[in-house]
C-alpha cells in the first residue's frame, strides 16, 4: 500500500488540504484501481463522464457505463488471447472510444503502445515494430489500408477497428470492429488482473537525436503520481465541465484526463473547427491547451478591438494600459513579480499606492470591456492549463487582466508529464511554477554537472516517482537521460528563484517545441537546406513559436555567380563602396526571394517531411560559425546555446516582424 506520507515534507498546510483525492487513491496501485474506486461512489455513477457533440450520432456516456465498457473490452481482449505484459499498438485519434480502449487495455493487463492515427505510415511501422506488439487496434478501415502493406514482416496477431466498418479478411489473423468485440466481451467473463505500480503501463514515443522514436516506458506508478499530485494545481467539484482539444495520446493531456476524470469531471470533446463555439455553448469549468491556443483567442480579441470605430478603440487602448500597470504593481506586492523577484519593503509600498491609485479604472474596464471578452470563453472557467511549451508574457499578462487564470505546467514525455507547475494562490506569471509533490529539481552546470546557487542559469535535472523507466530496449539511451541517483537530464536551461519556482530560458538538447507542441528535430532539416549551393550554414530557432525560423550564412561566391547571371553584381557585406552602390546585397529582395525558394525547395524535397517543418522568418548572417567565436565545437557542431545567447535580440526581433 502506497500512503500519503511521502508527500508530508513537501506540502505546505494549505496544498495539504487540497489533497483530498489522496484519502480515495492511496491505496490504488494503477487506473483500473481508479475505476474501482469511482464504482462504489453512487454519487458519480450516473454523472456523464464523456460527451462527444460532435460524434454523429452525439455521444454521451455516464460513468456507470463508462466502467462497464472499460470492462467489456478488456474482457474481449482476453478471449482473443492477449495476457498481461503483451503489448498491443493503439493508433487513433481522441473519441470516447479512445479512452474505452486505452482503459480496457490496461485492464486487462496490456502495455499499450499509443500514437496518432495521422503518423506517418513507416513511423507507425516502426513503432510497431520495435514494441514488439502483437496486437494493433486502429481508428478505422482507412487507417488499417494505410498500414496493411507494412504488416506483413510483422507478428501481429489480430486487428480491431474503433469504428464499427467490417474488415476485410485477414487470413490467419483475427479481425474484429468496435461492436463486435464489445459484443463478445458482453458475453463472456472477466478475469480480473492485478497490476503493480513498477509494472509497465504504456509506451508512448517521442522524437529522438537520430531521427528515430523512442520508447518512454511509463509505468502505472508514474502515471499513479500524476492522479494523486494534480490536485495541488486544480480543485475540481463533481461535474465540473472539461473542454477536450489536444490529442488525448500525447503524455500532457492523457494525465490531465486521467485526473480530471478521476475527479468526476464531465470531458468534452472538441476541436479547432468547433473550439470558439463550443467555448460560448458549453461553458466548461477547465481547459488544457498548448500556447498556440491561447494566442489564437488572444489575436481573435484584438481582431475585434481593431474593428471598433477609432474613439472606442482609444478607450481600450487606455483601459489596458492602466490594467496593465494595475497587474504588474499587484504581483509586486503579492511578492509574485518576475521583473521585481525580491521586492523592498519601499517597493512593496510603491506598488500598493500604485495598484490603490489604479484599481478604480481597472474595475471599470472589467465591467465594461473585460467581461464581454471573457464571456468569449464561456464566462465560467476557473482555470485553465497550459503546457507544451513557454507562455509569452504578453499573453499571460493580457488572459490576468481579463480574468481569465493560466495555471503553467512544465515536463516531457519522459516525466508523465508535469514536473512543475503554477498553483492558484502561488502563480508567478512567467515562471513554469514549483516543483510537484514529492519531486525534485535541481539545476546543475552544464559542463560539470555540479549543483548552481539558486538564481544563476543552468541545466535542469529532475528526480520523483514520475520519471520514466526508461527507453524502450534502448539502454544506451536510458543511461544518457537518467544517472545513477535517479536524475533526468530534461536538456532545458533555466534557474530556481524566490520558493523554488523555475524560470525556463532555453533548451540544451536541440529539439524544438512549436507553440502547437509539435517536436521538431533541427538536424535532418538543417542537413536538407545546406545541399543548396547558397546556403554554407544554417542554425533552426523557434523555440515556443508557432513556426522555424532559421539563421542563415550564406555562401557569398555562389551568390555573387548567382547575380551575374541576372546581369549584375553581387557586394559582400562590409564591401560597400561609392561605385558598388547598385550592386545587390544580402538586404534586396532578389537575394532575400532566393534563399525563401531554396528554403522551399529543400525543405519540402526532404523524406518525410511534414507541414510544420516549414520554415518561416529567417535572417542572413555576415559571419559564419566557427571554432574561433565559439559558436562550434571542435567536431564542428553548432553550439546551439551559444548562438542563441549571440544572437537573442535578432531571433526575437525576427519573430516579432
Amino acid at each position: 500500500m502506497v500512503s500519503p506520507a511521502p508527500f508530508q515534507s513537501v506540502i505546505s498546510d494549505s496544498d495539504r488540504a487540497l489533497l483530498r483525492h489522496l484519502i480515495d487513491y492511496h491505496s490504488a496501485q494503477s487506473m483500473p484501481d481508479v475505476w474501482a474506486i469511482l464504482q462504489n461512489r453512487s454519487d458519480i455513477l450516473a454523472v456523464t463522464a464523456l460527451h462527444d457533440p460532435h460524434a454523429k450520432p452525439e455521444v454521451k456516456i455516464t460513468y456507470g457505463d463508462l466502467c462497464q465498457q472499460f470492462q467489456q473490452f478488456a474482457t474481449g481482449l482476453q478471449t482473443l488471447g492477449v495476457q498481461k505484459g503483451d503489448r498491443v499498438a493503439l493508433f487513433a485519434d481522441n473519441s470516447p472510444r479512445w479512452l474505452i480502449a486505452d482503459q480496457g487495455m490496461m485492464m486487462a493487463g496490456v502495455v499499450n503502445v499509443v500514437r496518432g492515427s495521422q503518423a506517418d505510415v513507416d513511423e507507425l511501422a516502426f513503432i510497431i515494430s520495435n514494441s514488439g506488439s502483437t496486437g494493433l487496434v486502429v481508428e478505422d478501415l482507412k487507417t488499417f489500408k494505410r498500414l496493411q502493406p507494412s504488416l506483413e514482416s510483422l507478428p501481429i496477431r489480430f486487428v480491431l477497428l474503433l469504428s464499427d466498418e467490417t474488415l476485410p479478411d485477414l487470413g490467419d489473423r483475427k479481425g474484429l470492429n468496435f461492436t463486435d468485440l464489445m459484443a463478445i466481451g458482453a458475453s463472456s467473463s472477466f478475469s480480473p488482473v492485478t497490476l503493480q505500480r513498477n509494472e509497465l503501463a504504456t509506451l508512448l514515443y517521442t522524437s529522438g537525436t537520430t531521427g528515430k522514436p523512442k520508447g518512454v516506458m511509463l509505468t502505472h506508478g508514474n502515471l499513479m503520481h500524476q492522479i494523486e499530485t494534480l490536485g495541488t494545481v486544480v480543485q475540481p467539484n463533481l461535474g465540473d465541465r472539461v473542454l477536450s482539444i489536444l490529442p488525448t495520446w500525447h503524455a500532457y493531456e492523457r494525465s490531465c484526463e486521467y485526473f480530471l476524470l478521476s475527479q468526476g469531471c464531465t470531458q468534452i470533446y472538441t476541436s479547432l473547427r468547433h473550439v470558439k463555439a463550443d467555448l460560448k455553448h458549453y461553458k466548461p469549468n477547465f481547459m488544457v491547451g498548448v500556447p498556440r491556443l491561447w494566442e489564437s483567442i488572444y489575436e481573435g480579441i484584438q481582431k475585434q478591438f481593431r474593428e471598433q470605430p477609432a474613439s472606442r478603440q482609444r478607450l481600450i487602448q487606455t483601459f489596458l494600459a492602466n490594467s496593465q500597470r494595475y497587474i504588474e504593481a499587484k504581483r509586486i506586492v503579492q511578492g509574485l513579480s518576475l521583473a521585481v523577484p525580491n521586492p523592498s519593503s519601499s517597493q512593496r509600498l510603491a506598488a500598493q499606492l500604485e495598484a490603490a491609485a489604479r484599481s478604480p479604472l481597472h474595475k471599470l474596464a472589467a465591467k465594461m470591456v473585460y467581461s464581454k471578452v471573457k464571456d468569449a470563453t464561456g464566462g465560467n472557467i476557473k482555470q485553465v492549463i497550459s503546457g507544451g511549451g513557454s507562455l509569452a508574457m504578453h499573453i499571460d499578462t493580457f488572459f490576468e487582466i481579463i480574468g481569465v487564470e493560466i495555471l503553467v505546467g512544465y515536463g516531457l514525455t519522459e516525466t508523465a508529464p508535469v514536473l512543475t507547475a503554477r498553483r492558484p494562490n502561488r502563480n508567478m506569471r512567467g515562471s513554469a511554477g514549483q516543483p510537484m509533490p514529492a519531486t525534485e529539481i535541481r539545476i546543475v552546470d552544464l559542463e560539470t554537472r555540479k549543483p548552481l546557487p539558486k538564481g544563476d542559469r543552468g541545466l535542469v535535472l529532475a528526480r520523483g516517482p514520475q520519471i520514466m523507466a526508461g527507453y524502450y530496449e534502448n539502454p544506451e539511451a536510458t543511461a544518457k537521460a537518467i544517472d545513477s541517483e535517479g536524475w533526468f537530464d530534461t536538456g532545458d536551461l533555466g534557474c530556481l528563484i524566490l520558493d523554488d519556482f523555475l524560470v525556463l530560458t532555453g533548451r540544451a538538447k536541440d529539439t524544438i517545441v512549436l507553440t502547437n507542441g509539435e517536436n521538431i528535430e533541427p538536424q535532418p532539416i538543417e542537413d536538407a537546406c545546406v545541399r543548396s549551393a547558397y546556403i554554407d550554414q544554417i542554425m533552426l530557432v523557434g523555440q515556443d513559436q508557432r513556426s522555424l525560423g532559421a539563421l542563415i550564412v550564406p555562401n557569398l561566391d555562389a551568390l555573387s555567380q548567382w547575380a551575374t547571371t541576372q546581369g549584375k553584381t553581387f557586394v559582400p557585406p562590409n564591401e560597400t563602396t561609392a561605385s558598388d552602390a547598385k550592386g545587390l546585397t544580402l538586404e534586396d529582395k532578389a537575394i532575400q526571394d532566393l534563399i525563401r525558394q531554396e528554403l522551399v525547395r529543400e525543405v519540402q524535397d526532404r523524406p518525410g517531411y511534414r507541414a510544420d517543418d516549414r520554415i518561416g522568418p529567417f535572417r542572413l548572417l555576415t559571419e559564419p560559425f566557427s571554432m574561433e567565436n565559439g559558436m562550434m565545437t571542435q567536431t564542428l557542431k553548432i553550439r546551439r546555446p551559444a548562438v542563441y545567447d549571440r544572437y537573442q535580440d535578432l531571433i526575437d526581433e525576427m519573430f516579432r516582424q
